[in-house]
């Protein structure tokens, strides 16, 4: 069967859209609230990233771990979803991993402040094995573009700068932060180690998306969280969670690869990328296809997720969305 190729003048695809949301209206003091942060983290990240990059993870994984016990609606949200998760575990279990994704989340986010001080050696703190590379190899040489389909597994961020760090035309689709300067932050972090930025709700963002594909680049979307996209439900820790399904819509549309990847932390501060290759069926059904590529790529995300449950954010409202069944009810 030949594969269909994207043109520069083709539609754009819905599933690649943003639904949109009706604004919500912010109290004064929570947009209090988020002014503040946001000033404190444009004074503090200038210093931040002068630390050395081991001291900088160290510092972040102790302010997660206290924010653990500062943030009760978090905590709470985190322990009731590791109990969905895994309801065989003491709530002893529960508490540990939650207090370690806390400390994770908080150590990513200062080795991405930090990581300048290793960007000419990432090669040697982010690893590829030789099976990684192959497939990185085998994907460029297609010349049929990739498809990422990566989680908030380990450290995302490192991640993709890795990719970037082998040649590769990479780009990433991110929702805009709540404040424009912390967009900008974010859009700039990523464009120095070679990343793009395509932002969803933008116009053209799926002709953007075509045209990467059809040059041969890699176009990373992050398909482990309910967001207000078009999505599918598929199961994830045996219930439905509502997936967006623009990543398996790509892959039928366009013939391009589809590749899992995270990137696990390792005892000895480093990190090591998992890349698997996810089958696109050829059916010629293209909404089951889709569904089909969309559920064995959850698989992958929950597959990993089980082998090291402290490196998963917790805190989110993962199956916020059930389809109507009351045996099912969403998590409030």
């Amino acid at each position: 069967m030949s594969e269909p190729k994207p043109s520069a003048d083709v539609p754009e695809p819905s599933p690649a859209e943003p639904v949109p949301a009706p604004p919500r209206k912010v109290s004064l003091a929570k947009r209090f609230r988020r002014e503040l942060r946001v000033r404190a983290l444009l004074v503090f990240r200038p210093l931040l990233a002068l630390l050395p990059w081991r001291l900088a993870g160290a510092l972040g994984a102790g302010v997660g771990r206290l924010a653990y016990f500062l943030v009760p609606k978090e905590r709470a949200l985190a322990l009731a979803h590791l109990q969905l998760a895994f309801p065989d575990w003491t709530d002893a279990r529960r508490k540990q991993v939650a207090r370690q994704a806390f400390g994770h989340l908080g150590r990513s986010a200062l080795e991405v402040i930090a990581v300048r001080k290793v960007q000419a050696r990432l090669a040697d703190e982010v690893l590829l094995g030789p099976d990684e590379t192959a497939l990185l190899a085998a994907a460029k040489a297609s010349g049929k573009g990739a498809l990422v389909v990566a989680c908030h597994v380990g450290n995302w961020e490192l991640m993709a700068r890795r990719l970037a760090h082998e040649g590769i035309d990479c780009a990433t689709v991110a929702r805009e932060a709540q404040d424009p300067r912390l967009t900008r932050l974010l859009e700039d972090s990523r464009a120095d180690a070679g990343v793009k930025t395509l932002w969803r709700g933008r116009p053209g963002l799926a002709k953007d998306m075509l045209r990467l594909l059809r040059d041969g680049g890699f176009l990373g979307l992050l398909i482990d969280q309910d967001t207000d996209v078009q999505g599918q439900f598929v199961p994830f820790f045996g219930r439905p969670a509502f997936t967006p399904r623009a990543a398996g819509d790509l892959a039928v549309r366009t013939g391009a690869w589809v590749l899992f990847a995270c990137a696990h932390r390792e005892a000895d501060g480093r990190h090591r990328v998992v890349l698997r290759r996810v089958p696109v069926p050829e059916t010629g059904d293209r909404e089951a296809d889709a569904l089909a590529v969309t559920a064995a790529a959850t698989a992958e995300i929950e597959r990993e997720i089980r082998l090291r449950p402290d490196e998963w954010v917790w805190m989110h409202r993962r199956w916020k969305r059930q389809p109507d069944s009351p045996e099912r009810p969403a998590i409030r």
